[in-house]
């Protein structure tokens, strides 16, 4: 797998989900500061709540291939900014809904957020449950490049 920067908010699953793309056990932990997993990076969610660290995000990104947005299903907020993905030029973005496996959740309007941020291709998946998560490795395999 090449690059990978994972950017979302405090508590969307960007941990998990590296647990889950690196074959680990589950353990919920909150992401401090910036946090590398392998190929992956953990970003902290304050980096996207507070628009004072976007030059962290734009800066840590640099050596990174793909990007991903994360929007949890049940969140019905957005900290994603309009075209947020013009700030990383030349990089793979792609969005995740994550915790598709909650009660209460708004997949669709995940996944508008995520369109509205500039994502083009965008996955549904679950952490807990493993849903999704084959195909977006296979994606990232693909488009992005690298072991699976």
């Amino acid at each position: 797998m090449k690059k990978i920067m994972i950017i979302g908010k405090s508590g969307s699953g960007k941990t998990s989900l590296i647990q889950r793309l690196s074959n680990e056990t589950l353990e919920n932990k909150k992401t401090q500061s910036l946090t590398y997993y392998k190929n992956i990076l953990d970003t902290p969610g304050e980096y996207l709540e507070n628009r004072r660290f976007y030059n962290a995000l734009l800066v840590s990104s640099y050596e990174y291939d793909a990007i991903i947005f994360l929007q949890s299903a049940d969140d019905k907020t957005s900290m994603f900014p309009p075209m947020f993905s013009s700030m990383f030029s030349n990089k793979e973005i792609i969005g995740i809904v994550s915790k598709i496996d909650l009660l209460n959740i708004d997949i669709d309007y995940a996944q508008k957020i995520l369109k509205n941020a500039g994502c083009n291709s965008i996955f549904c998946i679950s952490s807990v449950t493993d849903k999704g998560i084959n195909e977006l490795r296979e994606w990232i395999f693909k488009n992005v490049g690298g072991d699976k």
